[in-house]
């Protein structure tokens, strides 16, 4: 069960066979990061046919993407993971981004600023400006040892632009 940012929310299920949408991706953790995910998601959003706001999205994965880059750490391969899911039944978008780091110290401080109370939005702050419900979990292999974490966002698709 991952951890959800302040309130306890129920996170969605995705049948991974159901998913009418699922990409996933390894990218270099560098500088780039960011910048290569937004620009490796938004077409594939867009040729999926996502009906959510598919610049809002890329905005989010690119944000998550640079925060592994810049706080978490990479795998063996120098690398981090991003997945994305679309929900058969609601087209929520589910958006993963794993990295060898297996703690996320000050999550709930991050995850809950607002733009209003802080001059540079964070990477988390831009996912819950857009309606997305933020969350993380400890990574384990398949004998039980920490190996990094997963850092989600479900955001909506719908979104009225409204802040």
């Amino acid at each position: 069960m991952l951890r959800p940012a302040g309130t306890a929310t129920t996170l969605l299920p995705l049948p991974a066979e159901e998913a009418p949408f699922r990409w996933s991706t390894r990218l270099v953790a560098d500088a780039g990061a960011g910048a290569n995910a937004r620009l490796r998601a938004r077409p594939r959003l867009t040729v999926c046919g996502w009906s959510g706001n598919i610049d809002a999205a890329a905005r989010v994965i690119g944000h998550l993407a640079d925060n592994a880059a810049r706080h978490g750490r990479p795998f063996h391969d120098g690398k981090i993971v991003v997945r994305l899911i679309a929900h058969p039944d609601t087209d929520e978008l589910l958006i993963e981004v794993e990295d060898a780091r297996p703690d996320f110290p000050d999550f709930d401080r991050v995850a809950n600023q607002s733009h209003a109370t802080r001059p540079a939005p964070t990477g988390l702050s831009w996912a819950t400006h857009y309606r997305g419900t933020v969350s993380w979990d400890v990574k384990r292999n398949d004998e039980g040892v920490d190996v990094g974490k997963t850092v989600q966002v479900i955001l909506p698709a719908t979104w009225d632009g409204s802040a």
